[in-house]
Parts: C-alpha cells; structure tokens; sequence
C-alpha cells in the first residue's frame, strides 16, 4: 500500500460511530476517514464539518472512496456488509460482536482468507487501562496464580432508551449478553484462556425491553480458574468493575476506564493524556491489611487502529484476530443456551 493515508469508509454513525470509530480514526497517523454512510443529513453536516469526510446515503456509494471499511451498523447486519466490503476488495474492521452466531462468523473469516484481506474485530476494551492493569499484575506473578475473575460492567438506567439494543430479540442481537457481554467474555478468554463450561442467567427486568437487561454469567476455564461476569442496567449501587482473586493477593478496581466518557465529552483521543486515569481511582493490591493502590495503565484505544493501521502498511498481524472474537461468540451463544435450560453448558 502507498504512503498515502488508508481512506477509510465508516458504515454507521449511531453511538459506536459517532462515539468510539470516527474519533479514532481521525486521531490515527496514516488514516483518513473519507466517508461515513448515514441518511441523515445533519449527520453528514457533522462528519463534513468534524473530519472533512463525506456523508453518502447508502453503502454501495461506499466502495470507492475507502480502502478500508469499518462497520459500526446494527449488529444483525455485521456479518452481511462484512462479507459485502470484503466481496469488494476491502479490508474490514467489525464492531462488537462480530456476527449473530459462530456459524454466521465463519464464511466471513474464510472469504477474508481467500482474498487475503485483513479482517478484524473492535474489542477495543482490550485496551481499557483497567483490564491492561488486570494483565500486568497477572503477568507479573504478583497476584501469584489467578483463581476467579470478577467482572463488571453495571448501570444504573431504570428507564429504558429505546432502540433496537433493548427492544430486539436475538435475531437483532440485542441486549446486554451481546452488547456487554461481548466485552466481558473476551476479557475473561483473554486472561484466562479457553472456557470448557459456562452457566448464566439473563432476565428482561424493565417494562418495554425486550432483551436482557439483567444478565450474570458464570465460566469455568480450562485450566481450572473461574469468572464470574455481570451486565445490569439495574444495578442501583454498583460492584467492583474488577476483584480478580490470586493465590498470592487480590486487586479490586471501582469505576470505569476513562476513555468512554472522554469521547462522549468530545475529547480527541490523541491528546497528551488522554487514557490517563486519576489516583483517586486506581484500584488496590494486597492481601489481609496488607494493601496498596496501583496506578492504572494508560488507556489506549488508538492502540487498535493503530495495529490496523500497521496491519494494511506492513502485513502485521491484525490487532484482534477474528478467531478469537468467534470463540467469545462460542461462549456467549452457549449462555443464551444456558438461560433458556437453566443448565450448565459443556464446551468439550
């Protein structure tokens, strides 16, 4: 590829869009967000104004602006304009969660690999400066073996947004099983490596959803230790994001990663700082009385794209492998089993 900036196509301009996707591609070298495909006119004023990108009504305008395409649209059509963008030639980036299902998954990755086009997945929470802490003291031995992770991502929101993410069925892949749960899931293979058994229960608990809104789920890695995953927009005070417990010690962590609610205040992701948590809210260490505050790894969502970015100059592995976004989707299709059983559910 030339040294020109990879141009960019951004399918969707809703939260994942608007919030997460055009900020940091915006924010990272060698990208230029060409084109964001949106009916909605003052969104395109926005984009036009924003990043100097153009706002084209439908995807099929889409293809030769970009040489990259990144699809943040309703999660029913993931695995379809996927397949479409690579059909034409393009490198993709998915949102969360990668596809409906597994099986929905898998031609996407093997029409990816016959044309040998990079594809990829946002699970850009690898890089939440929290769960980059989690790894480390993992890493270091600090937390000597890591028994149970507990995982949380909660919400107070007792009157429902609207929208398909609430009110859509699995055929939308709605609710927080899909939406949250992805994250959380990933996190817990990522740490933990491969889940041999998973157990869950997901409840619709507000008046007009229609998906999950309550959803506790519990897995058991191969290799003995244990995570224990809730996603609530219920919750009225709200657990530790993390407590993973070790043999040697434990660290429990209050309060979300900073990065979410910069972009949502319209903060540029490439700012000095940017993924750089307060003292007040590093988590703590110890055993007994014996504890001590952590600093917190510096958040760093640009770290995504730009492994993307490497990814299209250089050939470099891309920065989530598709693989493993399907053996989250493994998992979390094996919860939605578990709920409707109320069984536990063996992965082999």
């Amino acid at each position: 590829m030339s040294e020109q900036p990879v141009r960019v196509g951004l399918v969707g301009y809703g939260t994942a869009g608007a919030f997460f996707h055009a900020p940091l591609i915006h924010a990272t070298g060698g990208l230029r967000l060409a084109a964001v495909v949106t009916r909605d006119p003052e969104r395109q004023a926005e984009v036009a104004a924003r990043y100097g990108a153009e706002g084209v009504g439908d995807v099929d305008l889409l293809w030769d602006r970009c040489d990259l395409v990144v699809v943040a649209s309703p999660n029913r059509t993931h695995a379809s304009l996927a397949t479409e963008a690579l059909r034409h030639g393009r490198a993709v980036v998915v949102d969360k969660p990668f596809a409906r299902t597994a099986e929905e998954a898998e031609p996407v990755m093997r029409l990816a690999a016959e044309r040998g086009l990079p594809l990829t997945v946002f699970q850009n929470r690898r890089w939440d400066g929290d769960f980059l802490t989690v790894r480390r003291l993992a890493g270091d031995g600090e937390l000597g073996e890591v028994l149970r992770l507990e995982s949380r991502f909660e919400r107070w929101r007792p009157a429902p947004k609207g929208g398909w993410r609430e009110s859509g069925g699995p055929g939308e892949a709605g609710g927080l099983l899909y939406d949250l749960g992805s994250h959380l899931v990933d996190q817990a293979i990522q740490l933990l490596g491969p889940v041999r058994s998973v157990y869950c229960e997901s409840d619709v608990r507000r008046e007009g959803v229609g998906a999950d809104d309550d959803t506790f789920v519990a897995l058991t890695h191969a290799g003995g230790a244990r995570s224990h995953l809730w996603a609530s927009s219920l919750a009225a005070q709200l657990g530790p994001r993390f407590r993973v417990l070790g043999s040697k010690a434990a660290y429990v962590k209050h309060g979300l990663d900073v990065q979410e609610e910069r972009l949502r205040a319209g903060r540029s992701p490439g700012e000095a700082g940017f993924g750089d948590e307060p003292e007040d809210r590093w988590g703590v260490l110890g055993a007994g009385d014996e504890l001590r505050a952590v600093p917190t790894e510096a958040g760093d969502y640009l770290g995504f794209y730009r492994g993307v970015e490497r990814a299209l100059r250089t050939g470099a592995p891309v920065p989530v492998r598709p693989e493993s976004a399907v053996e989250a989707l493994t998992v979390i299709e094996a919860a939605r089993r578990s709920a409707e059983e109320s069984a536990v559910i063996s992965l082999g």
